[in-house]
């Protein structure tokens, strides 16, 4: 498997900083056979509760011992395919290793884990342990005494909390494989079958929106019905369209694309119908229209709000016989088209206000997709950001995705302009801080910062002062609330996505006293 795409996955780059942020350590990989890579290739990490490991590995003896100790949690794993639960290993200093197991489609694939802590406070005893065996190897250093004084100690909320997170990682990594895994089995002509899935064609989202929408499009596109794409400007609508006839029947026909807004209505009756020569001045020779160029392939009409009453009524004709008339001609000519229309109007109440044929619109309306806009899929932006990032990642940029401070920020957003908007605020993030390894917050645009928190204050996540154990509970409380706002309350959605039980969840739901305000769990009254 390619570690170096999970370690760019933006959940892992956010597990990676949330550890190092709580505990001062940092998250390691080790694959299938107990090998650590980064150990390996001599890859120095800063983290200050891993200083004492670093020492250790700086010798030749002491990067053996440290295999050796990865190597026993190693055999843990292989020896008993039931355990996969994270579990707690003491290595060669006597400091504990911290580590999840990943399995994928149920084979074993290695496991994550943190080094170098302690799980009891250290006595003069240990400490004079400690400093002896580093001394042994690494005996010119004068590093010992320091890194041993900053050992941190994890007690058993803490350790609750990381084995939480390390599973949480090889859930999202699993999820991941499973994804691609999935993509490459599947057929070009084809969507997946059955279960959840993060793409259908180029539209992105595990969302239950999203899942909902696949599902329909998956039965649409193999049928020839007419279809209405119903969204926000910058929700993708051209994207189902091209999804629903690239899976679809015609798929080796043409896919032609016209925006009825685009155009006054001359321009637009010629582009549609085309024209003969004569009917106009300028109209010096025969011209085919998109419908003829679209003919037995798939004809997506955008904005489909803005076409005038009478070009309506040639639609209509087109829609219902099949036949149409060029401009100038006195000849029908016949097509074979499936029409895929998209406004982001509301047509139903154009059709009162008489501003839309009513035969028309339920003429298109037969199968009809509503595009939920970006503000009301917020499960889906770490995957979108890190779709973009990938997408516009040019070569010798150094960018691995965002900071959880810059996507904390993003999620807060409204996203007037939605997957258009996001998508160009990556491309721009890329240009900017292409040469950092995390794109932080502070490059985010202004009218995004100000629109989050006036003034240009922009701190998503709550100050971290104080001991651990207070700032772990105050960010793990202000991740509770923000989630239950998102979710509506949702407490079975936002457990899976905490990656806690719902039982788990509602106990501290109650010991933060998050509960006055929201709205009733309707899950729970169903």
């Amino acid at each position: 498997m390619d570690r170096e795409r999970h370690q760019n996955l933006q959940s892992i780059i956010m597990l990676r900083e949330l550890i190092r942020k709580w505990w001062r350590a940092e998250l390691h990989f080790a694959d299938r056979h107990g090998q650590v890579l980064d150990w390996n290739r001599g890859e120095a990490i800063a983290s200050a509760s891993s200083a004492c490991c670093r020492l250790a590995r700086g010798s030749r003896e002491g990067l053996r011992r440290c295999n050796q100790s990865v190597r026993e949690l190693h055999e843990q794993f292989v020896g008993n395919r039931r355990l996969r639960r994270a579990i707690v290993h003491p290595c060669h200093l006597q400091f504990s290793l911290v580590a999840a197991p990943l399995y994928v489609q149920d084979e074993y694939e290695g496991f994550l884990f943190v080094e170098g802590l302690l799980r009891e406070p250290l006595t003069a005893g240990t400490r004079e342990g400690i400093r002896t065996r580093l001394r042994e190897l690494q005996p010119a250093t004068l590093d010992v005494d320091r890194s041993v004084e900053r050992l941190l100690v994890l007690d058993d909320d803490n350790l609750e909390k990381l084995t939480e997170l390390l599973e949480y990682g090889t859930r999202e990594i699993a999820a991941y494989e499973a994804e691609r895994t999935r993509e490459l089995e599947r057929a070009p002509e084809a969507p997946a079958r059955g279960g959840a899935h993060a793409r259908f064609g180029h539209i992105i989202g595990r969302s239950a929106a999203l899942q909902e929408i696949f599902k329909v499009l998956e039965k649409v596109s193999n049928s020839e019905a007419t279809v209405l794409i119903n969204g926000e400007s910058g929700t993708g609508k051209e994207l189902v369209a091209r999804a629903i006839h690239d899976n679809g029947p015609r798929r080796n026909a043409p896919f032609v694309v016209q925006n009825c807004s685009a155009f006054n209505d001359n321009l637009l009756e010629s582009a549609l119908f085309g024209h003969m020569r004569g009917a106009f001045t300028g109209a010096v020779r025969d011209k085919k229209g998109l419908f003829e160029t679209a003919d037995s392939g798939t004809f997506f009409l955008d904005e489909v709000g803005d076409m005038s009453p009478a070009l309506q009524v040639k639609l209509l004709r087109v829609l219902q016989e099949g036949t149409f008339l060029p401009v100038g001609g006195t000849q029908p000519r016949e097509v074979d088209v499936r029409v895929v229309a998209a406004t982001h109007k509301d047509l139903g109440e154009m059709v009162k206000r008489g501003e839309f044929r009513e035969d028309l619109y339920y003429r298109i309306n037969v199968i009809r997709v509503h595009l939920p806009p970006l503000r009301e899929r917020r499960d889906d932006l770490p995957l979108l950001v890190d779709h973009f990032l990938r997408k516009h990642h040019r070569e010798g940029q150094r960018a691995r995705g965002l900071s959880p401070e810059a996507l904390a920020l993003l999620g807060r957003y409204a996203w007037p302009g939605n997957v258009r908007e996001l998508e160009n605020e990556m491309e721009r993030l890329l240009v900017l801080g292409g040469d950092l390894e995390l794109l932080p917050a502070d490059l985010i645009s202004s009218r995004i910062r100000d629109a989050v928190s006036p003034g240009g204050s922009s701190s998503p996540l709550p100050r971290l002062t104080g001991s651990l154990h207070e700032a772990v509970e105050a960010l793990e409380r202000e991740m509770i609330h923000q989630g239950l706002l998102r979710t509506g309350n949702n407490k079975s959605r936002l457990a899976r996505e905490l990656g806690i039980s719902r039982s788990n969840l509602i106990l501290k739901i109650a010991r933060y006293g998050l509960d006055a305000g929201l709205p009733p769990d309707a899950e729970a009254d169903a």
